[in-house]
């Protein structure tokens, strides 16, 4: 291998700064098993339904299938975070659609849920706080260290933000019309279709924004090298006062001795 070939020790910094973030976009958005909760329970409603047309058993079956994740989670001692978000949107699907006896209104929820969301995204942006950022601050052990001292990461936070909350604003621009003029089922199947691809793409961009951007500030670490710090300082302070301690006695002492 010649010298050109060898990775240098800018290389390999940019790589493990890649790999932290992969890390923790996947800890923060649960990764494929996150994915599939997700998509699980309204693939299921809108399975059942167009088959049987019974709202009642593709609700059921949806918060079935919904609480049994949370207790595989619970049973395996995993985060439940990504199981019980999907059962709490279930769960209000379930009970809008019950309440009006149309069965495109156990989508109704999510969708508006997505819609506050983008706005969220993009409000925090324009305010120079990112919502992507007090999501990942505390996974990258940086809290909110990138809002002074860390520019470069704050602008990569807020476009991330940005690319959030217009992916979910298309998304929702498409949802709505067919929420209003489509039949349950074509809403279901489209909605279906468009829960991973735009969430990928805005896990690519937010990767590609934060692997470009300065490494976070690990503030945690910086604690805990002060706390290490200020414990020596106290042992040497009370160190000092021992031996000051320990020379005025032998100086007494040596007063009390003399002829």
């Amino acid at each position: 291998m010649t010298s050109l070939d060898k990775p240098t020790t800018e290389d390999t910094s940019a790589d493990d700064a890649r790999a932290v973030t992969e890390a923790a976009l996947f800890e923060a958005f649960g990764g494929v098993r996150g994915m599939v909760e997700t998509v699980l329970p309204g693939l299921l409603f809108v399975s059942i339904y167009t088959i049987n047309k019974n709202l009642h058993m593709a609700a059921i079956a949806a918060l079935a299938v919904s609480l049994a994740m949370v207790v595989v989670r619970l049973a395996r001692k995993d985060t439940v975070k990504h199981a019980f978000s999907g059962v709490f949107g279930v769960g209000f699907g379930v009970v809008f659609a019950m309440m009006t006896g149309n069965a495109k209104d156990f989508y109704l929820p999510g969708m508006l849920y997505t819609t506050g969301l983008a706005l969220a995204y993009i409000i925090t942006a324009m305010a120079g706080v990112p919502l992507i950022g007090l999501m990942l601050g505390p996974i990258f052990r940086e809290n909110l260290s990138w809002r002074t001292r860390n520019p470069g990461r704050k602008k990569a936070y807020t476009k991330a933000s940005w690319a959030w909350g217009l992916i979910l604003l298309g998304k929702s621009a498409i949802l709505f019309p067919l929420y209003w003029w489509a039949d349950t089922t074509q809403l279901g199947w489209v909605l279906v279709a468009l829960k991973i691809p735009p969430f990928l793409l805005a896990v690519y961009l937010t990767w590609v924004f934060l692997a470009k951007a300065p490494p976070p500030i690990d503030v945690f670490a910086e604690m805990e090298a002060e706390e290490r710090a200020e414990e020596e300082r106290k042992a040497a302070r009370e160190q000092e006062r021992a031996q000051h301690g320990e020379d005025g006695e032998a100086t007494t002492t040596g007063r009390h001795r003399r002829p």
